[in-house]
């Protein structure tokens, strides 16, 4: 697609943070790598990163909002199942929250009209 696309896309990896690891490096080792300037998104268009957002407030593509939905349901279910199982690092509870948490973002992200 041309560089014309209105659209705030959220990247295929919805539960990747780039900026978040690219800022906790550079506050732990004074590191900062660059950011892509392209990436995939959810809906398999390669875009410029500054057109994308995790937050469902934000993103506009239709398609990116449904492949948001159905990944963060899917870590959702993973966290529970992880947090149960023997000699886990994160408790049940905690696993519960995150859980909670990722459930909370799919729903706002099926919200059309918000």
């Amino acid at each position: 697609m041309a560089g014309d696309d209105p659209h705030i896309h959220v990247k295929e990896k919805v539960a990747h943070g780039d900026a978040a690891a690219r800022t906790m490096l550079a506050a732990t080792f004074g590191l900062a790598g660059d950011l892509p300037s392209r990436v995939t998104t959810g809906c398999g268009l390669r875009v410029a990163y500054v057109m994308t957002s995790p937050r469902p407030d934000r993103v506009t593509c239709l398609a990116c909002r449904e492949h948001a939905h159905r990944e963060h349901l899917r870590l959702a279910e993973e966290v529970e199942r992880l947090s149960r199982m023997p000699g886990s690092v994160v408790s049940p509870a905690e696993g519960e929250l995150a859980a909670d948490w990722h459930r909370d973002l799919a729903r706002r992200f099926s919200d059309v009209a918000e």
